[in-house]
């Protein structure tokens, strides 16, 4: 027998329908349904919360208060944001800096140089062929090219015979020999562009020379420093 819940789910349902916006009202736009309300309604009153928060803020705020962010910043955008600080350090200081900076980039250059060429040597052990030469003496030039042919064809073998992960491990070197490289020439370039920045900034008379002055004109920048009278 059917007790009355299955009764009850054996018989169909309409379908409710949710109500549209009158045709008179469609320039409004879609219906606002309950739920739609509620995040309206809440949004709403977070922001008169902080108005009023913000209301109470001035009205007990004392007129004779006085912070030195109020002169030592300025707002962009209403955001508060410090000054920049103009000549924070001296010309000494700076200098210092400076030359901490231009050692820590050259030691990073020389490290860069050390492991290329370890690379470098690795791979190339890996892929020479032995130390070990054989010297074989020919009668006459047919003979020699024979033992050439021979010779050829021996290295060949060899190198077709190289395992896969040896050879998976030695692309990936090559790959990395040449990320580094390109490293080690950035490195070149921005020592040498820093050691430049410091020489100008010590004293002395001096101006920057026209390229029909220079030997090797290169495109980059070249000073003279005027010759000054020692004491």
């Amino acid at each position: 027998h059917l007790n009355m819940s299955s009764l009850r789910n054996a018989v169909p349902r309409p379908a409710h329908k949710e109500r549209s916006q009158p045709q008179a009202r469609k320039k409004f736009g879609l219906l606002e349904k309950h739920k739609d309300y509620v995040i309206r309604a809440k949004a709403y009153h977070q922001k008169e919360d902080i108005k009023k928060k913000l209301k109470q803020k001035a009205a007990f705020k004392n007129p004779d208060e006085f912070y030195y962010k109020m002169i030592n910043s300025k707002t962009v955008d209403g955001v508060h944001r410090p000054k920049e600080e103009i000549n924070k350090y001296s010309a000494q200081e700076l200098m210092i800096m400076k030359t901490q900076d231009i050692g820590y980039v050259f030691q990073k250059w020389q490290s860069e140089k050390n492991k290329i060429d370890k690379l470098t040597a690795s791979l190339q052990c890996t892929e020479d062929q032995p130390s070990r030469r054989h010297v074989y003496f020919a009668e006459d030039r047919e003979e020699a090219r024979e033992l050439e042919l021979q010779a050829r064809s021996k290295s060949d073998i060899s190198a077709i015979h190289i395992p896969k992960d040896i050879k998976k491990k030695m692309d990936r070197s090559y790959r990395d020999l040449e990320a580094r490289k390109s490293r080690a020439k950035d490195l070149e370039k921005l020592y040498m562009d820093m050691s430049m920045q410091k020489e100008l900034q010590k004293k002395g008379r001096k101006r920057k020379l026209r390229e029909d002055e220079m030997l090797n004109p290169n495109g980059k920048p070249v000073y003279k420093w005027k010759a000054d009278r020692k004491r």
